[in-house]
């Protein structure tokens, strides 16, 4: 015998169903994205504090239930306003969610943040309701009607929802066949839940998007790891002077007090250039980009001394030409050089630290003499390092000449090149400077250089950014399932052929694997050939399984084809940077224009008939 259930029994008990599943989900979703095991003390606290932070939820339902039954409407009617707020509920709880999660702060970009919260956890919940609602299908459809005795079983709820097929009625009467709208109710309230599996099929490409940044953050680790061994990115200044300097004063009671600090003089007329030589190093799957660069440096050392120095408390005898650079690891050879026709050596340490914390210096022989009448030098450097090879601009009248084989560079910093070519055989890039365009003069105090966000240079780019574009793909998850699903409610209609939620499921874990696929074969081969790879996997994977549901070839092809160009949207999508926007607005103006068009003949008002004696009371 059927058990019928109270407002309040039939309440209470969605709310737990809710709560457990919930809490599963969440579970879940702590250990795909933190991969470790958590405990079953864990579990009860989150549902501890889920069935209090649902408390008032729970009273919606003891409100809400007794208002819809007590509708004077048909009982799908009153099904599809409960599952409304079934849907309005937990959305209500995301956005909650997504407002306390936020990082108010100047400058901060919250809104990406707060979307994605707001869906994460809406679509959790959402899916957490609709479990608990179709484990008490029968009984809501028992509790809406009136009749305990109109359905026993979930198949025979689905069959009365969508086949208008009979139920075992303890009735022999016969009423009167009156039409009814029950056919528009039966596919409001499957589009319903077919929104519900949209959402439900969004929650794995969270964990998707996790496993990217996972993924991500290896090969970071990988070339960190290789970078450490070699050298990290390096950023050099050009040579410069520091000669102790011993400034007197008098204080406030007339006594002379002398301090002592370090004179910088920079180069003039620097001339810098350089090749860079890239080398790509395999580790485990990942391929690291590292470089060898052989630098020459020329120039002279002219100072014009400022009014407030005087020269002749410049302890010359004990200068020192210094060299900054980053990472002592990339030094392959011996810097030595000339300055004024005598050979120098240099070795590590540096009397000041501003233009670099580390670097290399050397005593040189300096006079007044030879110093107003200027003194040239040069030097070469042969060095490695990592992805990034930058300079700080330290001489007046300073020209950097740069080339490389390497045909995708990123030309970052502080200034860009006065001149650039770019070709497939590598890059030639020049920068130039002059006396206005730096902050300081060429004789200086320690101290009182600015050089933060000075640096300027070059970066080698790795055209292989799988990762960037996997994550770029998955942010449309929501674009091909929900337009995978709407072809597929419009097909079963125009065929009268219904895709069971089961099948849906089964066809959104098709659309969710294309994202593993296409990750795991980019790490790989090139990312557009991954691409075409999975997308055509995945294409022909739905096809077969709808021509197995709907035994035709003309509906497989449209769903194929609508797939298809779907896939080589968001690909183009992908691969757009500035009009992305545009491209993507006009697309889905299109794709808008084609739903229509298809769904011009789609009957949504057809005609049904009463099945039992409820249905005929309720319409009178």
């Amino acid at each position: 015998m059927n058990q019928s259930f109270t407002s309040s029994g039939l309440a209470w008990r969605i709310w737990f169903v809710t709560n457990i599943a919930s809490s599963t989900m969440f579970m879940l979703y702590i250990f795909l994205s933190a991969f470790r095991f958590e405990s079953l003390f864990s579990f009860v606290v989150i549902f501890i504090g889920g069935s209090i932070a649902s408390l008032p939820a729970l009273i919606t339902l003891f409100i809400v239930l007794p208002l819809i039954k007590g509708m004077k409407s048909n009982w799908r009617v009153k099904l599809l306003y409960f599952l409304f707020v079934l849907i309005a509920v937990p959305f209500f709880y995301g956005f909650i969610a997504a407002l306390l999660s936020l990082d108010i702060m100047p400058g901060n970009n919250y809104f990406n943040p707060f979307f994605s919260d707001l869906l994460g956890v809406s679509a959790v919940l959402i899916s957490a309701t609709l479990t608990a609602a179709f484990y008490f299908f029968h009984r809501l459809i028992s509790f809406f009607s009136n009749n305990p005795f109109r359905t026993s079983s979930y198949r025979s709820a689905l069959s009365l929802l969508f086949f208008k097929t009979n139920t075992t009625i303890p009735m022999e009467q016969s009423f009167p066949q009156v039409p009814v709208p029950a056919q528009s109710n039966r596919l409001l309230i499957k589009g319903l839940i077919t929104g519900g599996l949209i959402l439900l099929m969004l929650i794995p490409t969270v964990f998707i998007q996790n496993l990217v940044r996972e993924r991500e953050e290896r090969q970071q680790e990988i070339v960190k790891e290789v970078s450490s061994k070699w050298a990290f990115a390096q950023t050099l200044s050009g040579p410069f002077l520091s000669i102790p300097y011993t400034e007197t004063s008098t204080d406030a009671n007339g006594k002379t007090v002398s301090s002592k600090t370090h004179l910088i003089i920079t180069a003039d007329n620097l001339s810098v250039t350089g090749k860079i030589m890239p080398e790509e190093r395999p580790r485990s799957i990942y391929k690291v980009l590292l470089y060898r660069t052989a630098l020459n440096f020329s120039g002279s050392f002219k100072p014009t001394w400022p009014a407030d120095i005087n020269p002749a408390y410049a302890d010359l005898a004990n200068a020192r030409l210094c060299f900054a650079l980053s990472d002592f690891k990339g030094i392959e050879e011996e810097i030595s050089g000339r300055l004024n026709q005598q050979k120098f050596s240099l070795s590590p340490g540096l009397p000041v630290q501003d233009f670099g914390e580390t670097g290399l210096s050397v005593p040189v022989d300096l006079s007044t003499a030879n110093m107003s009448d200027g003194i040239a030098f040069e030097t070469n450097v042969q060095l490695k390092g990592s992805g990034q090879l930058h300079f700080i601009p330290t001489g007046a009248n300073s020209k950097y000449i740069l080339s490389s084989t390497w045909a995708n560079p990123s030309f970052d910093g502080s200034a860009l090149p006065t001149s650039r070519t770019v070709r497939d055989s590598g890059f030639l890039s020049q920068w130039n400077f002059n006396r206005a365009n730096l902050s300081f003069g060429s004789v200086m105090r320690s101290g009182t250089i600015k050089i933060s966000n000075m640096a300027f240079g070059v970066s080698l780019v790795q055209p292989a950014d799988q990762y960037n574009k996997t994550m770029r793909s998955a942010k449309y998850a929501i674009l091909i399932i929900g337009l995978s699903f709407a072809l597929f409610f419009i097909i079963e209609i125009m065929q009268k052929k219904p895709f069971h939620p089961v099948q849906y499921v089964l066809v959104g874990l098709a659309l969710v694997i294309f994202y593993t696929l296409l990750l795991s074969i980019s790490e790989f081969i090139l990312f557009d050939k991954a691409y075409l790879i999975a997308a055509s996997a995945t294409v022909l994977l739905i096809a077969l399984y709808a021509k197995s549901h709907f035994k035709s070839w003309r509906p497989t092809a449209v769903l194929a084809t609508a797939l298809s160009a779907l896939y080589g949207f968001v690909f183009i999508l992908i691969r757009l940077e500035d009009t992305a926007l545009l491209v993507g607005s006009i697309g889905l103006f299109v794709i808008l224009a084609l739903v229509m068009y298809a769904s011009r003949k789609v009957n949504w008002y057809g005609e049904n008939r009463i099945d039992s004696k409820d249905d005929f009371i309720e319409q009178r």
